[in-house]
């Protein structure tokens, strides 16, 4: 027999063998895949939430500031995904959907909240409760689109505060956290 042959009759049975003694998976466990968290050059999570730090900052087209902006944001404390690092930048995502590079110093780790973006415009209200329970009392309600600051986060809830106001939103209903998610900022 060739070498060619005895390493590929090796190569099929190290394969059959990995098949025959593979762990059976169960359907419960293939339809919840485990969460696997990626990390980037700097050692945070991607993808992750951060906010702008001042009123005025440019997203650019490029990792650089000889690239052109694209985009001028005017809202300190506008929430930003942030989606990839490349040296001291960082690619964001806004709740619109744009994306541009913003260098690192000027996004913060404080956590915040754009209410319901998808609803802007269509004239609901959301309202931000004493206690995390869909039944709690109102504390205020809020227009979809205002920027809130969250407190911390259960998966389910997060508590907010809104212009001294503070209380408790479904979790899916604030963009600036991800479904299930859970932190105190």
């Amino acid at each position: 027999m060739s070498g060619f042959a005895s390493l590929r009759l090796a190569l099929s049975a190290a394969v059959l063998g990995t098949l025959l003694c593979a762990p059976q998976v169960s359907a419960q466990s293939a339809a919840a895949p485990a969460q696997t968290v990626t990390l980037g050059p700097s050692g945070l999570p991607l993808p992750r939430f951060v906010s702008l730090k001042p009123a005025r900052v440019n997203s650019r087209v490029g990792p650089g500031a000889n690239y052109s902006v694209d985009w001028m944001y005017m809202k300190a404390g506008l929430p930003m995904e942030v989606i990839q690092e490349f040296d001291t930048w960082r690619r964001v995502r806004d709740a619109d959907g744009s994306e541009g590079w913003i260098n690192q110093s000027l996004l913060s780790g404080r956590r915040t909240a754009i209410v319901a973006p998808w609803q802007r415009g269509k004239g609901g209200r959301i309202n931000l409760l004493d206690d995390p329970d869909k039944d709690a009392n109102v504390v205020a309600i809020i227009e979809p689109g205002v920027i809130g600051s969250i407190k911390k986060c259960d998966g389910q809830w997060c508590e907010m505060t809104f212009d001294g106001h503070t209380g408790w939103m479904a979790q899916s209903q604030v963009w600036g956290a991800y479904p299930g998610e859970k932190f105190k900022n």
